[in-house]
């Protein structure tokens, strides 16, 4: 693990510092197709429906969370029970630092101890920061949906990524 990092199961004194890394995410449109900042409440209620096999994990420099990390429902249908959804985000200031590797290692580790044998992801094409990360660390490209969501009110396209354990 690179010095000074420590990544470890979020709790819920955690939730004021992943609220204002995910709210940077919405802030710099690169990482979802939220426009709105969200508020403490609507991440407490995320993070409480993050129970069982969906982990919540963070990474921690110097006591602060600089990034963190989810497994969350692809389908609800029994069909898909061994796939996993995942989210990563990093601190705008902390990005580009190995942090998202070191996340995404533990939290593949936690999917697979939950027995996930599949993880996915929906990015932006134009997200290189973050398919750089994953192409890395073994996801491969799927497909580009065309026009799957609007963000400030134009139709963006988003790419899914997966990898098979």
């Amino acid at each position: 693990m690179k010095t000074g990092y420590k990544i470890r199961p979020a709790v819920t004194g955690d939730l004021e510092s992943i609220l204002l890394i995910y709210n940077q995410g919405i802030e710099d449109r690169i990482a979802t197709l939220e426009e709105e900042k969200k508020d403490l409440e609507y991440m407490r209620a995320w993070f409480n429906s993050h129970t069982g096999r969906f982990a919540v994990m963070v990474a921690e420099k110097d006591d602060e969370v600089v990034g963190w990390a989810s497994l969350n429902p692809y389908s609800s249908r029994c069909a898909y029970a061994g796939v996993a959804e995942l989210s990563i985000y990093i601190r705008r200031d902390q990005r580009g630092k190995g942090i998202g590797t070191l996340l995404l290692q533990e939290i593949e580790q936690v999917a697979i101890h939950q027995a996930f044998n599949k993880i996915v992801l929906f990015t932006f094409p134009f997200n290189q920061l973050g398919q750089g990360l994953y192409r890395k660390n073994g996801y491969r490209e799927v497909g580009v949906f065309k026009n799957q969501g609007k963000l400030d009110g134009k139709f963006v396209d988003v790419m899914i990524m997966e990898k098979v354990f």
